[in-house]
């Protein structure tokens, strides 16, 4: 049941509820989730945290706001976000979804490359959001590399290290650190509108195979990132890959990059849910410093 002080919230923002209308919704480990009717007859999908996730709302009605104006992938239509006493909350548009299908995926694979077509001048985004609830800055670069070391790795390395990982991490991370420019050596990508989280739960598809991509951590970047995120935890079949690449083919040495962006992932996986991605993390900078160009 929604507090009275949540209901005078959304009610300010021109959501009035029905009564005894909120059901819970499960399957969340962030925020509470809530399916509510509206008056006027809409179903909305709400989400309620503490007020110290009042930026991490509002960054991410922000950035569906963002991919909806790119028309490529569909998301739910956000609505309003507030706070109420030691609560905040975000409403979208309901969206009745299920487990996609290869059709879907293949959908979503040709209108992830329309929305990758989404440039920006700059790497980053206009503002900072979360990625799960790390923070994640993303204040504009001109060089991808630099981007992506002080924004992405150095941050998710810091925070592991202070966490106690360092005697295996610091050493091997500074080396990643260091080796970035010969590993991304002349890969100068497009700043893409990315989703930022596509993994395998970050997608589903409504009941006419429309994709709908949700929980985003939006910023401009290689669009490679989405790609190697999706190979990380599984989730899209060989179907959606398919019909990327005959929208829009990768370069060569894409799968050495893979690797330096999924680092940021595992790290971060780290960071959040502790030493069960130290191999995997390992593994990673090991391979990576084993893999950089004119090594030796």
């Amino acid at each position: 049941m929604l507090s009275p002080a949540v209901c005078s919230s959304l009610a300010a923002a021109g959501i009035r509820i029905r009564p005894a209308s909120t059901r819970t919704i499960t399957g969340g480990s962030i925020n509470e989730c809530y399916r509510i009717e509206a008056a006027d007859g809409q179903s909305l999908f709400l989400k309620l945290n503490g007020a110290d996730c009042a930026a991490m709302f509002a960054a991410e009605c922000a950035g569906l706001r963002e991919l909806e104006a790119a028309r490529a992938v569909r998301v739910p239509a956000p609505l309003a976000h507030g706070q109420a006493g030691d609560q905040v909350w975000l409403a979208m548009e309901w969206l009745d979804l299920e487990p996609g299908t290869t059709e879907a995926a293949a959908r979503l694979g040709e209108r992830l490359a329309i929305q990758h077509r989404r440039f920006a001048r700059r790497y980053g985004w206009q503002r900072d959001n979360t990625i799960g609830v790390t923070p994640q800055p993303n204040g504009w670069a001109d060089d991808w590399v630099a981007f992506w070391r002080e924004r992405r790795l150095a941050p998710q390395l810091r925070r592991a290290v202070a966490a106690g990982h360092g005697v295996a991490l610091a050493g091997r991370g500074e080396r990643v650190l260091d080796a970035l420019p010969r590993l991304l050596a002349g890969h100068r990508p497009e700043p893409s509108l990315l989703h930022g989280d596509l993994w395998g739960g970050n997608w589903a598809m409504t009941g006419a195979a429309e994709p709908v991509i949700f929980d985003p951590a939006v910023y401009y970047g290689d669009r490679e990132c989405d790609l190697a995120m999706t190979e990380l935890f599984g989730g899209f079949p060989r179907q959606f890959y398919a019909a990327y690449e005959a929208a829009w083919p990768l370069p060569p040495r894409y799968r050495l990059r893979r690797d330096v962006y999924n680092l940021y992932h595992v790290l971060n996986h780290l960071n959040l849910f502790g030493g069960g991605y130290l191999g995997q993390a390992v593994a990673l900078m090991t391979g990576l410093l084993a893999a950089v160009p004119g090594r030796g």
